[in-house]
Protein backbone atom coordinates (compact mmCIF):
# COMPACT_ATOMS: atom_id res chain seq x y z
CA UNK A 1 0.00 0.00 0.00
CA UNK A 2 1.44 3.38 -1.06
CA UNK A 3 -0.13 5.62 1.60
CA UNK A 4 1.35 8.96 0.57
CA UNK A 5 0.58 8.44 -3.13
CA UNK A 6 -2.92 7.22 -2.30
CA UNK A 7 -3.55 10.25 -0.09
CA UNK A 8 -2.31 12.65 -2.77
CA UNK A 9 -4.37 10.99 -5.52
CA UNK A 10 -7.59 11.04 -3.50
CA UNK A 11 -7.10 14.65 -2.48
CA UNK A 12 -6.37 15.82 -6.02
CA UNK A 13 -9.31 13.92 -7.53
CA UNK A 14 -11.66 15.33 -4.88
CA UNK A 15 -10.49 18.88 -5.61
CA UNK A 16 -10.73 18.36 -9.39
CA UNK A 17 -14.30 17.09 -9.63
CA UNK A 18 -17.08 19.67 -9.89
CA UNK A 19 -20.02 19.22 -7.50
CA UNK A 20 -22.46 19.03 -10.43
CA UNK A 21 -20.53 16.08 -11.87
CA UNK A 22 -21.13 14.17 -8.65
CA UNK A 23 -24.78 15.14 -8.36
CA UNK A 24 -24.10 17.62 -5.52
CA UNK A 25 -25.91 20.97 -5.52
CA UNK A 26 -23.46 23.83 -4.99
CA UNK A 27 -24.87 26.78 -3.05
CA UNK A 28 -24.17 30.43 -3.98
CA UNK A 29 -21.71 30.90 -1.08
CA UNK A 30 -19.54 27.92 -1.93
CA UNK A 31 -15.84 28.82 -1.83
CA UNK A 32 -14.29 25.62 -3.17
CA UNK A 33 -14.70 24.44 -6.76
CA UNK A 34 -14.21 20.78 -5.89
CA UNK A 35 -15.97 18.44 -3.49
CA UNK A 36 -15.70 18.77 0.26
CA UNK A 37 -14.52 15.79 2.31
CA UNK A 38 -17.92 15.42 3.94
CA UNK A 39 -19.53 15.28 0.48
CA UNK A 40 -17.19 12.50 -0.62
CA UNK A 41 -18.01 10.68 2.60
CA UNK A 42 -21.74 11.05 1.99
CA UNK A 43 -21.49 9.85 -1.63
CA UNK A 44 -19.28 6.90 -0.67
CA UNK A 45 -21.30 5.90 2.40
CA UNK A 46 -18.44 6.22 4.88
CA UNK A 47 -17.47 8.55 7.72
CA UNK A 48 -15.88 11.93 7.09
CA UNK A 49 -13.18 11.02 9.62
CA UNK A 50 -12.15 8.03 7.50
CA UNK A 51 -11.91 10.18 4.36
CA UNK A 52 -9.74 12.65 6.30
CA UNK A 53 -7.44 9.87 7.49
CA UNK A 54 -7.14 8.49 3.95
CA UNK A 55 -6.15 11.91 2.61
CA UNK A 56 -3.63 12.34 5.41
CA UNK A 57 -2.05 8.92 4.88
CA UNK A 58 -3.04 7.73 8.35
CA UNK A 59 -5.58 5.02 7.50
CA UNK A 60 -5.27 1.27 7.48
CA UNK A 61 -5.52 -0.47 4.11
CA UNK A 62 -9.00 0.18 2.69
CA UNK A 63 -11.05 -2.80 1.59
CA UNK A 64 -12.01 -3.51 -2.00
CA UNK A 65 -15.59 -2.48 -1.17
CA UNK A 66 -14.47 0.89 0.22
CA UNK A 67 -12.27 1.53 -2.82
CA UNK A 68 -15.19 0.77 -5.11
CA UNK A 69 -17.36 3.23 -3.19
CA UNK A 70 -14.66 5.92 -3.43
CA UNK A 71 -14.25 5.29 -7.16
CA UNK A 72 -17.99 5.80 -7.67
CA UNK A 73 -18.10 8.91 -5.45
CA UNK A 74 -15.18 10.53 -7.29
CA UNK A 75 -16.46 9.45 -10.74
CA UNK A 76 -13.13 7.86 -11.61
CA UNK A 77 -12.47 6.57 -15.11
CA UNK A 78 -11.51 2.92 -15.59
CA UNK A 79 -7.81 3.87 -15.67
CA UNK A 80 -8.11 6.07 -12.58
CA UNK A 81 -10.01 3.36 -10.72
CA UNK A 82 -7.33 0.77 -11.56
CA UNK A 83 -4.67 3.24 -10.32
CA UNK A 84 -6.60 3.73 -7.08
CA UNK A 85 -6.71 -0.01 -6.44
CA UNK A 86 -3.00 -0.42 -7.19
CA UNK A 87 -2.05 2.41 -4.80
CA UNK A 88 -4.11 0.72 -2.07
CA UNK A 89 -2.39 -2.64 -2.66
CA UNK A 90 -5.29 -4.44 -4.37
CA UNK A 91 -5.85 -5.88 -7.82
CA UNK A 92 -8.53 -3.82 -9.61
CA UNK A 93 -11.73 -5.62 -10.59
CA UNK A 94 -12.54 -5.93 -14.31
CA UNK A 95 -13.62 -2.71 -16.01
CA UNK A 96 -17.36 -2.44 -16.49
CA UNK A 97 -18.23 -4.40 -13.35
CA UNK A 98 -19.81 -3.33 -10.09
CA UNK A 99 -17.39 -0.46 -9.52
CA UNK A 100 -18.14 1.31 -12.81
CA UNK A 101 -19.56 4.72 -11.79
CA UNK A 102 -23.04 5.89 -12.62
CA UNK A 103 -23.07 8.37 -15.49
CA UNK A 104 -22.97 11.97 -14.32
CA UNK A 105 -26.00 12.84 -16.44
CA UNK A 106 -28.08 10.14 -14.79
CA UNK A 107 -27.07 11.35 -11.35
CA UNK A 108 -28.13 14.88 -12.29
CA UNK A 109 -31.50 13.47 -13.38
CA UNK A 110 -31.87 11.79 -9.97
CA UNK A 111 -31.14 15.14 -8.35
CA UNK A 112 -33.77 16.87 -10.51
CA UNK A 113 -36.36 14.26 -9.54
CA UNK A 114 -36.23 15.50 -5.95
CA UNK A 115 -38.18 13.21 -3.61
CA UNK A 116 -39.36 10.85 -6.36
CA UNK A 117 -37.74 7.42 -5.80
CA UNK A 118 -35.05 6.91 -8.45
CA UNK A 119 -31.90 4.83 -8.90
CA UNK A 120 -29.23 4.10 -11.49
CA UNK A 121 -28.71 0.41 -12.25
CA UNK A 122 -26.15 -1.42 -14.32
CA UNK A 123 -27.39 -3.80 -17.01
CA UNK A 124 -26.81 -6.63 -14.52
CA UNK A 125 -28.97 -5.04 -11.83
CA UNK A 126 -26.28 -3.48 -9.62
CA UNK A 127 -27.41 -0.28 -7.88
CA UNK A 128 -24.82 2.34 -8.87
CA UNK A 129 -26.58 5.36 -7.34
CA UNK A 130 -29.90 6.14 -5.66
CA UNK A 131 -31.60 9.03 -3.91
CA UNK A 132 -32.81 9.11 -0.31
CA UNK A 133 -36.43 8.17 -1.09
CA UNK A 134 -35.31 5.22 -3.17
CA UNK A 135 -33.17 3.97 -0.27
CA UNK A 136 -36.13 4.33 2.11
CA UNK A 137 -38.34 2.41 -0.30
CA UNK A 138 -36.00 -0.41 -1.34
CA UNK A 139 -33.09 -0.35 1.12
CA UNK A 140 -29.50 0.90 0.89
CA UNK A 141 -27.27 -0.61 -1.80
CA UNK A 142 -24.66 -2.07 0.55
CA UNK A 143 -24.30 -5.52 -1.04
CA UNK A 144 -21.02 -7.18 -1.97
CA UNK A 145 -20.00 -10.13 -4.11
CA UNK A 146 -22.72 -11.78 -6.17
CA UNK A 147 -25.37 -10.32 -3.85
CA UNK A 148 -24.94 -6.95 -5.54
CA UNK A 149 -26.86 -8.41 -8.50
CA UNK A 150 -30.62 -8.18 -8.05
CA UNK A 151 -31.18 -11.40 -10.00
CA UNK A 152 -28.74 -13.32 -7.78
CA UNK A 153 -30.41 -12.19 -4.57
CA UNK A 154 -33.83 -13.01 -5.98
CA UNK A 155 -33.00 -16.63 -6.73
CA UNK A 156 -30.75 -17.36 -3.72
CA UNK A 157 -32.23 -15.38 -0.81
CA UNK A 158 -35.87 -15.84 0.27
CA UNK A 159 -35.77 -12.44 1.98
CA UNK A 160 -35.25 -10.80 -1.41
CA UNK A 161 -38.60 -12.16 -2.58
CA UNK A 162 -40.51 -11.04 0.51
CA UNK A 163 -40.99 -7.56 -0.95
CA UNK A 164 -43.26 -8.90 -3.71
CA UNK A 165 -46.70 -10.55 -3.34
CA UNK A 166 -46.65 -14.32 -3.89
CA UNK A 167 -48.89 -14.01 -6.94
CA UNK A 168 -46.35 -11.72 -8.68
CA UNK A 169 -43.15 -13.60 -7.92
CA UNK A 170 -43.15 -15.80 -11.04
CA UNK A 171 -43.62 -12.67 -13.17
CA UNK A 172 -40.73 -10.93 -11.36
CA UNK A 173 -38.49 -13.97 -11.82
CA UNK A 174 -39.22 -14.18 -15.54
CA UNK A 175 -38.52 -10.47 -15.97
CA UNK A 176 -35.17 -10.73 -14.25
CA UNK A 177 -34.05 -13.75 -16.26
CA UNK A 178 -35.26 -12.31 -19.58
CA UNK A 179 -33.39 -9.06 -18.86
CA UNK A 180 -30.22 -10.99 -17.99
CA UNK A 181 -30.61 -12.93 -21.26
CA UNK A 182 -30.68 -9.64 -23.15
CA UNK A 183 -27.56 -8.41 -21.35
CA UNK A 184 -25.78 -11.70 -22.05
CA UNK A 185 -26.57 -11.33 -25.73
CA UNK A 186 -25.17 -7.79 -25.87
CA UNK A 187 -22.08 -8.78 -23.86
CA UNK A 188 -21.35 -12.08 -25.58
CA UNK A 189 -18.27 -13.76 -24.11
CA UNK A 190 -18.01 -11.32 -21.18
CA UNK A 191 -16.69 -13.40 -18.25
CA UNK A 192 -18.59 -11.23 -15.76
CA UNK A 193 -21.89 -12.28 -17.33
CA UNK A 194 -21.04 -15.90 -18.10
CA UNK A 195 -19.66 -16.39 -14.60
CA UNK A 196 -22.80 -14.94 -13.04
CA UNK A 197 -25.02 -17.22 -15.13
CA UNK A 198 -22.95 -20.29 -14.24
CA UNK A 199 -23.10 -19.51 -10.52
CA UNK A 200 -26.83 -18.89 -10.68
CA UNK A 201 -27.46 -22.17 -12.49
CA UNK A 202 -25.46 -23.97 -9.81
CA UNK A 203 -27.31 -22.20 -6.97
CA UNK A 204 -30.91 -22.28 -8.22
CA UNK A 205 -32.81 -24.92 -10.15
CA UNK A 206 -35.60 -22.39 -10.63
CA UNK A 207 -33.20 -20.02 -12.38
CA UNK A 208 -31.94 -22.86 -14.57
CA UNK A 209 -35.51 -23.71 -15.58
CA UNK A 210 -36.28 -20.14 -16.65
CA UNK A 211 -32.89 -19.61 -18.29
CA UNK A 212 -33.42 -22.65 -20.48
CA UNK A 213 -36.70 -21.18 -21.76
CA UNK A 214 -34.58 -18.48 -23.48
CA UNK A 215 -37.01 -15.59 -23.00
CA UNK A 216 -35.48 -12.19 -23.84
CA UNK A 217 -36.83 -8.80 -22.80
CA UNK A 218 -35.28 -5.51 -21.69
CA UNK A 219 -36.96 -3.90 -18.68
CA UNK A 220 -38.72 -0.67 -19.67
CA UNK A 221 -42.03 -0.07 -17.86
CA UNK A 222 -44.16 -2.00 -15.41
CA UNK A 223 -46.47 -1.71 -12.39
CA UNK A 224 -45.39 -3.40 -9.15
CA UNK A 225 -46.70 -3.96 -5.66
CA UNK A 226 -43.97 -3.42 -3.06
CA UNK A 227 -44.68 -4.90 0.36
CA UNK A 228 -42.91 -2.39 2.56
CA UNK A 229 -42.29 -3.58 6.14
CA UNK A 230 -43.04 -0.15 7.68
CA UNK A 231 -45.93 1.36 5.71
CA UNK A 232 -47.54 -1.62 3.99
CA UNK A 233 -48.24 -2.48 0.33
CA UNK A 234 -47.45 0.19 -2.24
CA UNK A 235 -48.56 0.15 -5.88
CA UNK A 236 -45.78 1.72 -7.94
CA UNK A 237 -45.37 2.52 -11.62
CA UNK A 238 -41.83 1.77 -12.75
CA UNK A 239 -40.32 3.58 -15.74
CA UNK A 240 -36.88 2.59 -17.03
CA UNK A 241 -34.76 4.89 -19.21
CA UNK A 242 -31.79 3.24 -20.93
CA UNK A 243 -28.47 4.78 -21.97
CA UNK A 244 -27.61 4.39 -25.68
CA UNK A 245 -25.27 1.45 -25.01
CA UNK A 246 -27.85 -0.08 -22.60
CA UNK A 247 -25.12 -0.58 -19.96
CA UNK A 248 -26.88 1.67 -17.43
CA UNK A 249 -30.51 2.50 -16.76
CA UNK A 250 -32.43 5.05 -14.73
CA UNK A 251 -35.33 3.49 -12.81
CA UNK A 252 -38.01 5.92 -11.60
CA UNK A 253 -40.83 4.79 -9.33
CA UNK A 254 -44.03 6.81 -8.92
CA UNK A 255 -47.15 6.10 -6.83
CA UNK A 256 -49.92 4.56 -8.94
CA UNK A 257 -52.81 5.52 -6.61
CA UNK A 258 -53.61 8.06 -3.87
CA UNK A 259 -53.17 5.55 -1.04
CA UNK A 260 -49.64 4.71 -2.19
CA UNK A 261 -48.85 8.42 -2.49
CA UNK A 262 -49.90 8.92 1.14
CA UNK A 263 -47.83 5.95 2.28
CA UNK A 264 -44.79 7.22 0.39
CA UNK A 265 -45.20 10.63 2.06
CA UNK A 266 -45.37 8.87 5.42
CA UNK A 267 -42.23 6.90 4.63
CA UNK A 268 -40.34 10.12 3.86
CA UNK A 269 -41.44 11.54 7.22
CA UNK A 270 -40.44 8.40 9.11
CA UNK A 271 -37.05 8.41 7.39
CA UNK A 272 -34.57 6.00 8.92
CA UNK A 273 -35.71 6.50 12.53
CA UNK A 274 -36.49 3.23 14.27
CA UNK A 275 -39.23 2.39 16.72
CA UNK A 276 -39.32 -0.47 19.24
CA UNK A 277 -41.54 -3.09 17.63
CA UNK A 278 -42.03 -6.80 17.84
CA UNK A 279 -40.19 -8.69 15.07
CA UNK A 280 -42.42 -9.87 12.26
CA UNK A 281 -42.14 -11.87 9.10
CA UNK A 282 -42.08 -8.62 7.10
CA UNK A 283 -39.22 -7.04 9.06
CA UNK A 284 -36.58 -7.70 6.42
CA UNK A 285 -35.45 -5.13 3.90
CA UNK A 286 -37.10 -5.27 0.50
CA UNK A 287 -35.19 -5.33 -2.76
CA UNK A 288 -35.69 -3.00 -5.73
CA UNK A 289 -38.54 -4.08 -7.99
CA UNK A 290 -37.59 -5.98 -11.13
CA UNK A 291 -37.77 -2.91 -13.30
Amino acid sequence: MQREQLADFLRRRREAIRPSEAGVTAGPRRRTSGLRREEVAMLAGMSTDYVVRLEQGRSSQPTVQLLGALARALRLSDDERAHLFHLAGHQPPPAGGADRPARAGLIRMIDLLGETPAMVLSDLGEILAQNRTSALLTGDADFTGDRRYTVYRWFTDPAARSGAPAMEREHHARQLVADLRAAAGRRSGDPTVTGLVDRLRAASADFGRLWDEHEVAVRRADRKIILHPRVGPMLMDCETLLTPDQRQQLLVLTPADPETRERLDLLRVLGTQSFPTEPSEHSERTDPPAG
